[in-house]
């Protein structure tokens, strides 16, 4: 079901057997399961798996799109604009278009949570090349040329990473 026309006419399912998993360090993952052409735009959906203290996110804003977050499990660290909250299971935040966030595990414990993007963009691609990178067989300068194309702008990550650190 790539094309519009297939989303509007039936609903979505993805079985979780059928979701692809794009492995993290420490027990981390992406589940891939929903990507703009499969909604017609309206979203793009995965579940993101953190390992203890791991960075889900760099700071960065979305021109486009308002990113929302379901806390499934674990406790989170966020950064949004320049304020630091923890959010615990069970916990929902709307991050609203061109606000600058980050987002990871608190240290000590891990995390699960849900991410949608809408409206949605193609970002199954970009979720595979965090992984390469993460892993060392890709480096991350190489996704800086992609931040229109995936609607992720980064920003400078020295506030992120001494606040991280503490």
């Amino acid at each position: 079901m790539s094309d519009t026309t297939s989303y509007q006419n039936r609903a979505l399912v993805i079985e979780d057997e059928a979701a692809e998993v794009v492995g993290l360090p420490e027990g981390g993952a992406f589940t891939l399961l929903a990507d703009a052409s499969h909604t017609g735009g309206a979203v793009s959906m995965n579940r993101l798996t953190l390992g203890p203290g791991r960075d889900g996110a760099k700071p960065h804003y979305h021109a486009l799109s308002t990113e929302i977050f379901y806390v499934l499990e674990g406790e989170m660290e966020f950064l949004l604009g320049e304020r630091m909250t923890t959010v615990a299971r069970g916990g929902l935040v709307v991050v609203p278009p061109r606000l600058p966030h980050a987002f990871g595990a608190v240290p000590g414990t891990g995390a699960e949570l849900v991410v949608i993007l809408t409206p949605g963009v193609e970002r199954f691609e970009y979720f595979r090349r965090l992984g390469r990178i993460q892993y060392g067989l890709e480096t991350f300068e190489g996704l800086l040329a992609e931040q229109e194309r995936y609607d992720v702008y980064f920003q400078d990550a020295a506030a992120w990473t001494s606040r991280r650190a503490r």
